[in-house]
């Protein structure tokens, strides 16, 4: 196939993140049209024909409006006739919610939101380090997913940062498989913390092992919402002679005030990703791009030359 015949769009908040996949693959980024109502109705349309092209739409879904955003867009590929819709979700909202409590009467969001994305028909769907590989299984067979582990991205940045002497935690043990997996790729030592959720957003984090003595702990999660679990353990961290805290994690969330308790509770750098749209490097956040993987992903499925 030719370039030409590759269509690359993104809902509104993954545009910035579009454009970079679509230059590491060498395709021309496609913006979508778009006009907003005084109604609140919002207008989509496709800037040319993409009858029998293939469509690739990168789009985080961290909010309500930007969900039905890739809603609509999977669904117009299908009305206007596209060879083939594939989608890769750098954050998927929700995800923490892939299982009801038993007797709670809960929407498990994560797997029913998952569940509408796939029912829109789209042909191949990618995740990007998923809270739970659950909602991978929210349809009947007839769709391709993949679960990219941005790991080895991970490792190459970190490997670049002046960070000496550093052991890997992992705030619970429920996260410790994913940190061991990294710490034997950086070839350094590794811990767990003990941690205990007493409600939705409220946890309690045990003591640390001595590992972490003279040493910089690099806290590891999958994201970072609150950052209260994360500074938890930092703090347990300290109280076991860790000589800096660093935090590390693929989507930063960093809700409400996580920003400034990361601040005031000294903490030297939070490393991530800009899967979570509007993350950029400063002086507390380290954040590299997962265009290059996402790129390599798309390439290799899709055979583009």
């Amino acid at each position: 196939m030719i370039a030409s015949d590759y269509i690359v769009v993104a809902n509104e908040a993954a545009t910035d993140l579009g454009i970079n996949v679509a230059n590491y693959l060498e395709l021309e980024f496609t913006g979508m049209v778009r006009k907003h109502f005084a109604d609140g109705e919002t207008y989509h349309a496709f800037p040319g024909d993409i009858s029998g092209k293939t469509l690739i739409i990168i789009a985080s879904t961290h909010s309500e409006s930007s969900h039905q955003e890739l809603m609509d867009i999977i669904q117009g590929g299908r009305y206007y006739n596209a060879a083939s819709v594939n989608v890769v979700i750098p954050y998927l909202g929700y995800s923490t919610m892939e299982r009801a409590k038993r007797g709670s009467f809960e929407i498990p969001k994560g797997v029913t939101r998952t569940r509408q994305i796939f029912r829109a028909r789209p042909d191949f769907v990618a995740f990007v380090d998923l809270h739970s590989e659950a909602v991978l299984h929210a349809h009947g067979g007839e769709i391709s997913t993949k679960h990219i582990w941005t790991g080895e991205l991970v490792v190459e940045h970190l490997l670049k940062m002046d960070l000496d002497n550093f052991v890997l935690v992992s705030p619970d043990y429920g996260f410790s498989k994913q940190v061991a997996k990294l710490a034997s790729l950086l070839d350094c030592p590794h811990t767990a913390a003990d941690k205990d959720r007493y409600d939705t957003d409220k946890t309690i984090v045990g003591q640390i092992s001595s590992v972490v003595k003279g040493k910089t702990a690099v806290i590891c999660d999958d994201m970072i919402r609150t950052g209260g679990s994360i500074i938890q353990t930092a703090q347990r961290c300290r109280e076991a002679g860790a000589s800096d805290v660093a935090v590390l994690a693929t989507h930063l969330v960093m809700a409400g005030d996580a920003r400034r308790r990361f601040q005031e509770n000294n903490i030297l750098k939070v490393i991530g990703s800009d899967t979570y749209p509007g993350r950029v490097s400063d002086d507390l956040l380290e954040v590299y791009s997962v265009a290059p993987l996402l790129a390599r992903v798309l390439q290799s499925y899709l055979k583009i030359s």
